[in-house]
């Protein structure tokens, strides 16, 4: 269906407060992507993009509409600048300003017919479009791979991240209860020491 004038302008403006995000952790939620964003400015709305070419259909690229596009230019510059990791993963995410075609909701352009047909198989670039579509299944193959080996990898990280968490705390705690006790008192009367009053 046509959209209006007015309609497509809408959509326009969106796309140019909208970011792209891209090499998105896929533990990375929408909580976790709008605490990263907030501190550059007032965030919209989050829509994770369905990576179609996973059977798991884990989204590793999202668009953040921001409130608007002076955000969105400081945003991208930021980001192309310097590393910018989201919920501690060890992939800097790459941003840049969306396109049109990044929208699956996108109005139709007033005025604009979109057409299609089958391709035949005495087409002449037949077998061009038979190589192609294989090139993507391997693509597809080799692309899911190398997703559940940084799934893998991101877990054994995380989970490295809750043992020292654990081991930071224990020690904390271990430090509390000698002041507690009186231990500190103790040592520094032994080596004559004066201990700071609580």
């Amino acid at each position: 269906m046509e959209a209006s004038e007015a309609q497509y302008a809408e959509f326009e403006g969106k796309v140019k407060r909208t970011i792209y995000l891209d090499n998105l952790s896929p533990q990375v939620n929408e909580l976790i992507v709008r605490q990263a964003f907030d501190h550059f400015g007032t965030v919209e709305s989050v829509q994770f993009i369905p990576n179609y070419l996973e059977s798991k259909n884990i989204p590793q690229c999202a668009l953040i509409e921001m409130k608007n596009p002076t955000q969105v230019n400081a945003i991208v510059s930021d980001i192309a600048q310097k590393p910018f990791m989201i919920g501690g993963m060890p992939r800097p995410v790459r941003a840049r300003k969306a396109k049109m075609e990044m929208f699956d909701d996108r109005p139709v352009k007033p005025g604009r017919t979109i057409q299609f047909r089958w391709l035949e198989p005495n087409y002449p670039d037949f077998e061009v479009a038979k190589e192609l579509k294989e090139l993507a299944r391997i693509h597809a193959v080799e692309a899911e791979y190398v997703l559940k080996k940084q799934l893998e990898d991101e877990e054994k990280l995380e989970e490295q991240h809750q043992e020292a968490l654990k081991a930071t705390h224990k020690k904390y705690k271990m430090v509390q209860s000698v002041i507690a006790d009186g231990t500190t008192r103790q040592l520094a009367r032994g080596y004559h020491l004066r201990v700071a009053d609580d």
